[in-house]
């Protein structure tokens, strides 16, 4: 990887890949999480479905038929904590797509017409989001879990949010977070280094903007999360979801590199522990598994399964003897079944970071989250994780996986 920072303060990493394709993501710490008290929740995600209806000297259309004409493939997508422009074109076509992306992003006008349709569609899209039950028992979940977090709330926001945001406010949300301070870019491409560098000044270069530093929410990031078990029932399912949460903000980076190790043996694939368990052997669920978010203002250990109404308790109680079991374990997590972990965490990022536009994904989140992407890089090499034993492991998990917030979905 290679670094070099605009003098207006833009972040550009770059990392050489051979072929005729160049991928590019454009990223601002700018998500969810900063809409705290200051704007209606979903302002972020609105800003992102209005940034391109015009600019200066574009018209929607004239924006859509572009990126069709340059990009095989683009998108944008808001997080909690960031919002991201990405996209893959010939490398030939870098210079036209860094010029397309420079006027929509650094010229929007945020035309009145249209606006109203396109809050209409977010809408929708909340609609598509309560549609999907293993959605909706993540979003019920993390809302009986917490009281303050923003994460209690749907990225897009709420009906009642979403018809409360207006024009002046995604104006404001963009005067107060798209700055290039608060900007980094990253680029995987057979282009050289420099001349990327030439072309993004020329431009963003020029752009100046000053970062209102204290734009940001007060509103905590974390908090411990309301223990229980929540049931909601929900007409027109048959079956049962299940989810825990476990709140893992404390862990230092040792710790996470343990709780990594025991995912990828606990829920991750047919050969989990949950999978052997309850599905293989028990035959009580037809969808299990674990995984961890490590973002900034969410870090979760989440288990996952779909079931049968009559098989609820049973599942719980066995989740609950396996965890209380592993936490007094010896032996299992010997060096070379850790090795092996290792290996297959590497493999799995791999594969991942293959896909150039994926690995320009990462980079940027990393980067935007933590101004560390070097180290998320380097965080599943495998003579990195080997120095994890046994003990880390059990301590880990001791530390965090406890005191879980469940929800239960299934039919009245």
């Amino acid at each position: 990887m290679k670094r070099c920072v605009l003098d207006n303060g833009i972040n550009l990493l770059y990392q050489y890949r051979p072929g005729k394709i160049t991928s590019l993501c454009i990223g601002f710490n700018a998500g969810a999480l900063e809409e705290g008290t200051q704007f209606d929740l979903g302002t972020a995600h609105a800003l992102e479905h209005v940034i391109s209806k015009g600019t200066k000297i574009r018209n929607e259309k004239q924006i859509n038929d572009e990126f069709d004409s340059i990009f095989g493939f683009e998108n944008a997508m808001t997080n909690y904590p960031y919002t991201i422009y990405y996209g893959t074109c010939f490398s030939a076509d870098f210079k036209r797509a860094v010029e397309l992306y420079s006027d929509v992003l650094l010229n929007p006008v945020f035309p009145k017409m249209g606006f109203k349709e396109e809050m209409d569609i977010i809408l929708q899209e909340l609609r598509d989001w309560e549609d999907d039950v293993y959605q909706h028992c993540e979003d019920t979940l993390f809302k009986n879990s917490f009281n303050g977090r923003r994460i209690r709330e749907l990225i897009i926001g709420n009906r009642s949010s979403v018809g409360a945001i207006t024009l002046e406010e995604i104006k404001k949300f963009y005067d107060t977070f798209y700055s290039p301070e608060n900007c980094a870019m990253c680029f995987c491409s057979s282009l050289d280094f420099d001349n990327i560098v030439t072309v993004i000044n020329k431009y963003f270069g020029k752009w100046r903007k000053e970062f209102i530093k204290g734009g940001r929410d007060k509103t905590p990031l974390y908090e411990k999360n309301n223990t229980g078990v929540f049931v909601e029932k929900m007409p027109g399912i048959i079956g049962a979801k299940i989810q825990y949460v476990f709140d893992i903000h404390n862990l230092n980076y040792r710790e996470f590199k343990a709780l990594s190790l025991f995912n990828t043996a606990f829920g991750q694939g047919t050969s989990s522990m949950l999978f052997s368990k309850i599905r293989t052997e028990e035959g009580i669920a037809y969808d299990v598994g674990s995984s961890i978010k490590d973002e900034r203002g969410i870090k979760l250990f989440s288990i996952k399964m779909s079931t049968l109404p009559e098989n609820v308790d049973r599942a719980l109680d066995i989740i609950d003897d396996m965890i209380n079991e592993l936490k007094n374990s010896r032996g299992y997590f010997s060096s070379d079944k850790i090795k092996k972990l290792s290996s297959s965490l590497k493999l799995k990022k791999e594969i991942k970071r293959e896909k150039s536009i994926e690995f320009c994904k990462e980079v940027i989140e990393w980067e935007l989250m933590y101004n560390r992407f070097n180290d998320h890089c380097n965080s599943y090499e495998a003579e990195q994780l080997d120095e994890i034993q046994e003990d880390n492991i059990i301590e880990t998990i001791k530390k965090v996986i406890k005191d879980p917030s469940i929800q239960i979905l299934k039919a009245p």
